[in-house]
């Protein structure tokens, strides 16, 4: 189903039951309003949903069952896995890899090279559901690295080349190239297999 202004770039792979464009509040009711873009040689796998104004980059692919919401612009080369939800006003790097059943929250950022594991969950609100005019999304930084089942508190930025580990209830900024473990997370030397 397409909806609004949409623009596929070259060699786009479009399953059947993906919708293209879908209209945000401000579009509702309307007739013309900018779509999504995709750039070259993408895949975008059966029961994906692309808001307007999801710009996508080159060699972008979708798991199934995918959410995009509005304002998001995505990098080159990013893999978003089977049900993942990105709420909006989002901004994702080049070589991203989203595994499955992740949840990115409005007001995120996402370097180059972050690897999220699958059902990690990035937070926005500091005090659910009345933050109102508080929302801060997470930022995670060039090269990190987020392990299954991790949670990202509001706000929290993720130093560059840090990895945070499977399970892990980050709290506070995790220091680049350091590990963060536990709940909350504490902070230790990236072992010597982690480091870049």
């Amino acid at each position: 189903m397409l909806y609004g202004r949409n623009t596929v770039g070259d060699n786009v792979v479009i399953a059947e039951g993906v919708v293209l464009g879908f209209p945000s509040r401000e579009y509702m009711g309307r007739d013309e309003f900018p779509g999504t873009t995709i750039g070259a040689n993408g895949v975008i796998r059966s029961g994906t949903i692309l808001y307007a104004d999801v710009v996508a980059g080159r060699n972008f692919s979708t798991g199934h069952n995918v959410m995009i919401r509005e304002k998001t612009t995505i990098g080159d080369g990013v893999s978003v896995g089977t049900n993942t939800i990105i709420e909006g006003n989002t901004i994702i790097g080049n070589n991203v890899s989203l595994q499955s059943l992740v949840y990115i929250p409005t007001g995120v950022v996402i370097e180059d090279d972050v690897f999220i594991g699958p059902n990690a969950v990035l937070t926005n609100d500091p005090y659910p559901p009345h933050g109102g005019d508080n929302l801060k999304g997470p930022v995670i930084r060039k090269g990190a690295s987020i392990g299954a089942n991790a949670t990202i508190l509001p706000g929290v930025v993720v130093g560059e080349g840090a990895l945070v580990a499977a399970g892990a209830v980050v709290t506070h900024d995790v220091p680049p190239r350091m590990l963060a473990i536990g709940s909350p997370a504490r902070f230790r030397n990236l072992p010597e297999g982690a480091k870049q």
